[in-house]
């Protein structure tokens, strides 16, 4: 079986809420996905002690280069994760194979996006007409949480 998520980070990577307003923004979250005719599975906060890789899954298929636009293979970005040992980094400089520039992995081009947080909202197969929220729903999250996200829609 498949699974959708989307996915809400901080705008800023390193940055976290206190505990008690996670729950809340994702009990916010959870109502705004169960609205009539609407369902969600799940909706969890999740803190991380690194910086951690909040990817797309199946929707990841495109790497750009910031620096010279060329195509960087997924294969490439799957062999810097496992040489990191997972999805955690203590730091996102890379040497891109293209041009051999030195880079931020969040400064790739990522054709659906991807982030990279120490926390994030996940909301687990939402069933509604929109597949994701719009931006007054994202202001409203940003404003509860106390910091701008971003969304990432993934599928696994």
């Amino acid at each position: 079986m498949s699974d959708t998520y989307i996915r809400l980070i901080p705008t800023d990577r390193d940055w976290q809420p206190d505990r008690s307003t996670a729950a809340s923004v994702a009990a916010h979250v959870a109502a705004l996905l169960s609205g009539p005719g609407d369902a969600v599975e799940r909706v969890e906060d999740r803190f991380y002690d690194r910086v951690t890789l909040i990817d797309a899954g199946m929707y990841t298929t495109r790497i750009t280069c910031p620096r010279c636009g060329g195509e960087i293979s997924m294969e490439w970005l799957g062999d810097v994760v496992n040489s990191n040992g997972g999805l955690s980094f203590d730091h996102l400089d890379v040497t891109v194979p293209c041009c051999r520039a030195a880079v931020q992995l969040d400064s790739l081009h990522y054709e659906n996006p991807i982030g990279f947080a120490r926390f994030e909202i996940s909301a687990m197969n939402p069933t509604r007409s929109a597949d994701e929220l719009d931006a007054g729903e994202l202001g409203q999250v940003s404003d509860l949480l106390g910091h701008p996200v971003a969304q990432i829609i993934a599928h696994y």
